[in-house]
């Protein structure tokens, strides 16, 4: 039975919703402490990894190509120093069905539905994932609602937000628009509620186990091709489950390839704020999401976030808006591939990790996505003029988030920043122990796997927090 519709009714009610709307009871894994069973978590999806691929070739799903880059690979190895620069390559998800990644996962979510009788499903989200969340229920027959934070309160949007939408509307979605701010998650709630349809949520473990197959696939084409597996491989990163699956993905095919998360640096823009939403250039991948949902996973719009990607980063690195912009124009006029913006985040960072590495290994950027209309450079170059974001040629080094945009006036300025990963880990530690939680040694064992350290390493955090 529906309850009263005021926020603090809705909110305090999230946890029955979820649980219907899932078909998971998070409650099950918890340990009344810190710690959770997060793989316990993850098998509660009932599939295996075959199984899924299954399911994903069936929609479609799945089988990308690889594409290697000669020709920008031969302009890192002009800014690289002699002997470097290693040969760059791309997996083409855009030519997954909804043209980007997120379709592995829509695949498996949206086949659960239907499976369990959901005549609908909804998904809280301004990305790509609406479009592949829309693809796949109508592959399957089922109603779809895409929730979406696309308008400042001036009524304002983003070329690539207001793309997005127009594609989930194309592939039969309902798409309910909102402004920025705290309603999107309670609007989600409600609707949930009033629909009964399954939530088809980015975190659960039905979609980052959908994205297993991504990591698994790289592992054996690279196999097939190469005959060895990329030495290093390049995830955008922003909510965490582009890292979390893809290296799950290939622990499951025992590659030892260096997983390298990328973000867009946005530091010093607050995502929420209103003033600022259209202040950025980038409505994803970006440290906006990236940083916080690393530092503490289970902010996302389930109890216990799938994706947790310190449990797989081995770096964590930026890249600037007008490095990202540089490279989306250079893979187009170099080598005839228009892509979107969130793939070239990592394409900027690999073609600056590139120069760093050896002539004869391989440097793989796991995902490219669809562009459009929206999505493309002018437009966003234009929406940040008219937003008063100076947009100039120079060293990105010089870029400010929100003040301007440094186009590089030579592709060896284009460098990747590395992250504290240390800093990540103490913030998730500090966040775990906030309200004075007393951590038992379950806790500390978890809070090792949380943050891919020892138990030394959380101790001594630990007792650092404690004398601050």
């Amino acid at each position: 039975m529906v309850g009263n519709r005021d926020y603090t009714s809705v909110m305090a009610r999230k946890g029955e919703i979820m649980k219907r709307s899932v078909g998971i009871d998070y409650s099950a894994f918890e340990s009344g402490s810190i710690a959770f069973d997060y793989e316990g978590m993850m098998r509660e999806t009932g599939y295996t990894l075959e199984e899924i691929i299954k399911i994903q070739s069936r929609a479609h799903v799945g089988n990308t190509p690889i594409i290697e880059l000669r020709n920008l690979t031969a302009l890192a190895r002009k800014c690289a120093k002699p002997g470097f620069g290693a040969r760059i390559l791309i997996k083409d998800e855009a030519a997954n069905p909804s043209g980007s990644f997120k379709a592995r996962r829509a695949a498996t979510a949206i086949y659960h539905a239907k499976k369990h009788g959901f005549k609908g499903v909804i998904s809280a989200t301004s990305g790509n994932y609406g479009a592949a969340v829309a693809s796949q229920a109508a592959m399957a027959g089922l109603k779809c609602i895409v929730v979406q934070e696309c308008y400042d309160s001036k009524g304002l949007g983003q070329p690539e937000i207001i793309e997005k939408a127009r594609k989930c509307e194309a592939l039969g979605a309902e798409v309910v628009q909102l402004s920025v701010g705290p309603e999107l998650f309670y609007k989600f709630l409600l609707l949930l509620e009033d629909t009964g349809y399954f939530n088809a949520s980015l975190y659960t473990p039905f979609g980052i186990a959908g994205i297993e197959t991504l990591g698994y696939e790289i592992a054996t084409q690279f196999q097939e091709k190469y005959g060895r597996c990329p030495d290093m491989v390049v995830c955008t990163n922003a909510g965490g489950g582009n890292v979390t699956g893809t290296a799950r993905g290939l622990l499951k095919a025992r590659a030892d390839s260096i997983v390298v998360g990328a973000s867009v640096n946005l530091a010093g823009l607050h995502m929420a704020s209103d003033r600022q939403f259209n202040r950025k250039s980038f409505t994803t991948g970006h440290t906006g999401f990236g940083v916080p949902f690393a530092s503490w996973p289970d902010r996302s719009d389930v109890p216990r976030s799938a994706a947790r990607p310190l449990r797989y980063m081995d770096r964590y690195v930026t890249i600037t808006q007008g490095s990202v912009f540089y490279i989306t124009e250079a893979l187009a006029s170099l080598e005839g591939l228009e892509k979107g913006p969130a793939g070239n985040t990592s394409l900027a960072a690999a073609f600056a990790l590139a120069q760093h590495m050896l002539k004869d290994q391989l440097i793989l950027v796991q995902e490219t996505e669809y562009t459009g209309a929206g999505k493309h450079v002018q437009p966003q170059l234009s929406f940040a003029r008219e937003n008063g974001i100076e947009v100039a040629f120079g060293d990105p080094k010089d870029e400010v988030p929100g003040e301007n945009l440094i186009l590089p006036s030579h592709p060896a300025l284009i460098k990747a920043t590395d992250v504290d990963l240390d800093h990540i880990r103490s913030s998730l530690i500090k966040t775990a122990l906030a309200g004075g939680k007393v951590p038992t040694e379950g806790d500390i064992k978890f809070l090792a796997e949380e943050t891919r350290k020892d138990e030394a390493f959380v101790k001594a955090i630990i007792a650092k927090l404690q004398e601050d």
